[in-house]
């Protein structure tokens, strides 16, 4: 009991180091991701944290596995450095007994994977998705910004504004360039200021320009109309509903995605179901990757064991993404992969002469 609860904390406190520096490093790339599209003006900037916080399980159902397996490489290659594995194994622990001990954190590392994967990933994936759409929606008028040229109305209308109010009531110094169409005529609008309104009668929102002059007319036509004007409305279309948008098979709940039953459905839930069964495959895989001597050094056989890792996961991926598309059988689907690298895993542990005399003796 003594010896399960030190490798046990040796374990699971190495685990948590070393998946917090993973989740550190993933999450700091994603948010540059992330501000650089509020600097564009694409989302706000005060639903950053909030997005990444929904994207919080999604990433950590994959960093977790690569932490407990690295933590398992770590522990246990120090303990043969220190040639404490070499003091258990002459108090009879065998490899078998240090599976078994290792395999109780796995399993429960495996139940808090299963739990982000099943129900919590695709809660955040749902209001991740919801709080795109509802920035996508936002209205033109309020993604306008300061010192920067902005396509606005699908691409078909070019807008600069030189300073915009804080609460992005009034503009200052505007450049509106539209874009004709089979019934109208190219114009450039220019004003000293602008600012939304709210049409009594129609209720459609117009940006009303004032004190300024429209240019209208194709280029390289003689026909220009100039046009100085006090006031100028511009009607701003009406932004798509966010609760209209398309709901992908990951941010959907799995008791809704085991009644669909389609072939992205199934896709989905083996996904999921992958998760919890790679980190069961990955304990089995870390116990005969962590062996080493002082010669080789306790990070001799890291790289091999991350390239594995990354494997494992890609070839998850690239079947996922083939029964999706209908060039690879639900069944076996991902089952297939976890087969394989389980196999890898049994042969590692056992040793490919120990497995070979095994199946000749059952014969």
């Amino acid at each position: 009991m003594i010896i399960y609860r030190y490798l046990s904390r040796e374990i699971l406190l190495t685990m948590l180091a070393v998946s917090t520096t993973l989740l550190l490093i993933i999450m700091s790339g994603r948010f540059v991701k992330y501000l650089a599209d509020a600097a564009a003006g694409k989302i706000a900037v005060d639903v950053l944290f909030a997005i990444m916080a929904y994207r919080l399980p999604g990433f950590l159902e994959l960093i977790i596995p690569l932490g407990f397996l690295i933590a398992i490489l770590l522990a246990y290659g120090r303990l043969h450095m220190d040639s404490e594995m070499v003091v258990l194994s002459a108090c009879g622990m065998s490899q078998r007994q240090l599976l078994v001990i290792t395999a109780v954190p796995g399993v429960l590392v495996a139940v808090l994977i299963g739990a982000m994967s099943l129900w919590v990933s695709p809660w955040g994936a749902a209001q991740t998705e919801l709080l795109f759409a509802e920035q996508a929606s936002r209205s033109e008028f309020t993604m306008l910004r300061s010192g920067h040229f902005q396509k606005l109305n699908g691409g078909r209308q070019v807008t600069y504004v030189e300073t915009v109010s804080h609460n992005n009531s009034q503009l200052n110094n505007l450049f509106v360039a539209q874009v004709g169409g089979a019934d109208q005529l190219p114009a450039v609008s220019l004003a000293q200021r602008g600012n939304q309104i709210v049409h009594p009668e129609f209720g459609e929102r117009y940006l009303e320009l004032h004190d300024g002059v429209r240019y209208q007319g194709r280029p390289g036509a003689a026909d220009f109309q100039v046009t100085e004007f006090e006031r100028l409305g511009q009607h701003i279309p009406e932004p798509s509903v966010a609760d209209s948008f398309a709901v992908e098979a990951d941010a959907r709940d799995t008791l809704t995605l085991l009644a669909d039953g389609s072939v992205q459905s199934q896709a989905a839930i083996q996904w999921r179901l992958s998760m919890p069964i790679l980190v069961l495959v990955v304990t089995v895989l870390a116990v005969p990757l962590s062996r080493t001597s002082p010669r080789q050094g306790r990070f001799m056989k890291m790289l091999p064991a991350i390239i594995l890792y990354l494997l494992y996961v890609a070839a998850l991926s690239t079947v996922r993404s083939a029964v999706e598309e209908g060039k690879f059988p639900p069944l076996p689907g991902l089952w297939l992969v976890h087969l394989c690298f389980f196999a890898l895993a049994v042969l590692l542990f056992t040793g490919p002469g120990k497995l070979l005399s095994a199946v000749r003796g059952t014969r």
